[in-house]
């Protein structure tokens, strides 16, 4: 019995030596297969999550695309319906975003600043078409209901969050430097800056175009009057950089004014409504 038993305990033995570098070595191949397979699973994982991703920002800038093109559709109906202020959208917002690019040209980086500037009088889509056309001076109770455009404005583009900053010279930029302006009266520096800008060259812009009351004012003249209105109606400084924008870059946007050819007398029409 004692031969019959030492065999098989030393066979038992060399099973147990050798079984877990058998076991691993054999488990090896696919251990490495299952990790291929999962490096394969998550590369395309993450292709498909960037192809998602790459679609999805395709279908938003197509939203906000048509959007904007929808909004500036409807700011030049508003305009078309006032011959006096045809063009003055693409020139306001060239005078602007030029005006701006001296003054702080981190507000010129992004598209936001061209939509604000452009989009400025959307909220007019409220103000009905007897005033909005109307031939000659409003009255006082037209001049309320005037005056309600900005906000308005405002409430249409606000809840649009990528319009950003624009919502900013929508609303403010009937502001006026002395605090006496609409719809908020804010004073000197707490008026968005992007307002301060627009505000010189939408006042700029509508004493050099003519008005079935008057002529349009020629560039001297309209530069004058922008300068009297220097911390009153404008910030003092952003009346001197556009000053100096015009004399010392001329541009055929601008060089239109000349052709206004009023310099008559009496006051120029700043307010711009």
């Amino acid at each position: 019995m004692r031969y019959g038993a030492a065999p098989k305990m030393k066979t038992r033995a060399r099973v147990t030596e050798s079984h877990p570098a058998d076991t691993a070595d054999a488990e090896l191949p696919a251990i490495h297969e299952q990790l291929m397979v999962f490096a394969r699973e998550l590369g395309q994982l993450y292709r498909l999550e960037r192809s998602r991703s790459a679609e999805l920002e395709r279908v938003l800038r197509n939203l906000q695309d048509t959007y904007i093109a929808t909004m500036k559709s409807l700011a030049q109906v508003i305009e078309a319906k006032d011959r006096t202020t045809r063009g003055h959208l693409d020139r306001t917002q060239a005078y602007g975003v030029a005006l701006a690019k001296r003054i702080a040209p981190e507000l010129a980086d992004g598209p936001e600043l061209g939509y604000g500037f452009f989009l400025h009088d959307i909220g007019k889509v409220g103000i009905p078409e007897h005033i909005l056309c109307k031939v000659g001076p409003l009255s006082a109770e037209e001049w309320e209901v005037m005056r309600t455009h900005p906000a308005v404005g405002a409430q249409i583009v606000a809840p649009i969050h990528f319009l950003g900053d624009a919502v900013l010279v929508i609303r403010h930029h009937h502001e006026r430097f002395d605090g006496s302006g609409y719809p908020d009266g804010l004073l000197g520096a707490d008026i968005p800056l992007a307002a301060r800008i627009f505000a010189v060259v939408d006042a700029f812009d509508a004493m050099t175009s003519d008005r079935p009351y008057r002529r349009a004012l020629s560039l001297e003249r309209a530069i004058g009057e922008i300068r009297e209105g220097a911390g009153k109606q404008f910030d003092p400084e952003v009346v001197r950089v556009f000053a100096d924008m015009i004399e010392e870059e001329p541009s055929p946007i601008w060089d239109r004014a000349e052709s206004g050819l009023w310099d008559g007398g009496g006051p120029a029409l700043v307010h711009t409504g």
